[in-house]
């Protein structure tokens, strides 16, 4: 009996390294696997085209940035993947953003964040990320400053 209770511990320990395994590859999925066939096919709410025979994009995003309270709001649009939209750098904006790794996922909840604000500034982005709805807000500070340093300069 004590022979048949270690070979379980031993089977449940290698299916829950799968398991654990299975996890973390699905979590840290790539930017790429993600532009499927949704972005593509048009299907799930992706962007459409602009013309019968331009290429949709694959990042078409709504971008407002207030620079401290009571400012006045500033708004872009921004398309990827070809790069255009109304954003004073389209190709640079767009090449900050696909060079990061997914750089709208969630923020990962139950993490203590810094209480530093390194200025007022905020950035509410909406819109399609190959293909994922994205409804993001992005502060200079607090949970989403380490995201700001590595894109900020899209809002800039």
């Amino acid at each position: 009996m004590k022979l048949d209770t270690l070979r379980a511990r031993s089977v449940a320990r290698y299916l829950l390294i799968a398991a654990m395994c299975a996890i973390t590859a699905t979590a840290c999925g790539s930017v790429a696997a993600g532009s499927g066939s949704a972005a593509g096919s048009g299907s799930g709410g992706a962007p459409a085209s602009a013309g019968a025979g331009a290429k949709a994009p694959k990042v078409s995003l709504d971008i407002t940035v207030v620079r401290k309270p009571g400012a006045t709001p500033q708004h872009w649009t921004l398309r990827c993947d070809p790069p255009g939209g109304t954003h004073p750098d389209p190709a640079g904006a767009c090449r900050v953003l696909l060079a990061s790794k997914n750089p709208f996922a969630p923020i990962i909840k139950h993490v203590q964040c810094p209480m530093i604000l390194a200025s007022s500034a905020t950035a509410t982005i909406k819109g399609w990320w190959f293909g994922k709805k994205v409804d993001s807000v992005l502060v200079d500070g607090g949970c989403t400053m380490a995201r700001w340093t590595k894109i900020g300069q899209v809002f800039n």
